[in-house]
């Protein structure tokens, strides 16, 4: 099984308590008006649409603003035309980011992500430069309050997941556990996890890292910086890392 990830534990605790839902809103609205835009407006020959109205339904969204997201997709509204974009790049201390994007105009997203990995000592690569230290996964965060590890990971097994990472301490606010699939088997896996009726906090198809980089001191506090600041990007869709920053570090 997965070893524990002391960053990614943290981080996804302090989305839960801090990101703003109006922020979190525009970003899936941008994601679904995109996925209706290529793929058409029925969810059910659209897996990407389908997935990006389920992020919305785990982030609480009206349904009358998801529908108006899926009209101006697929052109029964005036719309901005948002494309994709990809980042990569390296951190303090060789710790590997991709940042992925949708926006409307490439030159102002490249110069706000240029100017945060300046900041704190990052540096942008070419495409390619990290993707391969990470594996593209389904990845669905259960939350961990009044649930066991086995029956977690036999629910899971059972639904065809590959893996499940429990958090070092299931009893603290906000800890997730968080169950891998392949990508053909993220959705079943999903639909009979939500049927169990588990708590899924997020489910999506991620970039997960194969190793973690374990950062100390001020590479690590600068990594963690970095990396809110990226995320707090109106452009950036996802943030992928692969940091890990030991749990005496953090206090």
């Amino acid at each position: 099984m997965a070893g524990h990830s002391t960053w990614k534990n943290i981080k996804h605790r302090k989305a839960a308590v801090d990101k703003k839902r109006g922020k979190v809103w525009t970003k899936i609205a941008k994601a679904i008006i995109v996925a209706a835009k290529h793929g058409g407006p029925d969810p059910a020959s659209n897996l990407t649409l389908r997935y990006a109205i389920d992020e919305a339904r785990y982030a609480n969204m009206p349904r009358d603003t998801i529908e108006r997201s899926i009209k101006k997709g697929a052109g029964e509204k005036e719309g901005d035309a948002y494309e994709t974009m990809r980042y990569e790049g390296y951190g303090p201390g060789g710790v590997a980011i991709i940042i992925d994007c949708l926006t409307d105009n490439r030159t102002r997203t490249a110069m706000f992500i240029r100017d945060a990995m300046s900041k704190y000592g990052g540096n942008l690569g070419s495409i390619g430069c990290v993707a391969y230290l990470f594996d593209h996964r389904g990845q669905i965060l259960i939350k961990a309050a009044g649930l066991t590890e086995d029956r977690v990971m036999e629910a899971a097994i059972e639904a065809g997941a590959q893996d499940v990472e429990s958090p070092a301490d299931p009893e603290e606010d906000g800890a997730t556990f968080t169950v891998y699939t392949d990508i053909p088997t993220f959705q079943t896996v999903k639909e009979k996890l939500e049927a169990a009726r588990f708590p899924i906090e997020e489910a999506q198809l991620a970039m997960v890292p194969q190793t973690q980089t374990t950062v100390r001191g001020e590479p690590a506090k600068d990594n963690m910086a970095l990396i809110e600041v990226l995320e707090e990007i109106d452009d950036v869709q996802k943030v992928y890392t692969n940091l890990d920053v030991p749990e005496d570090e953090l206090k």
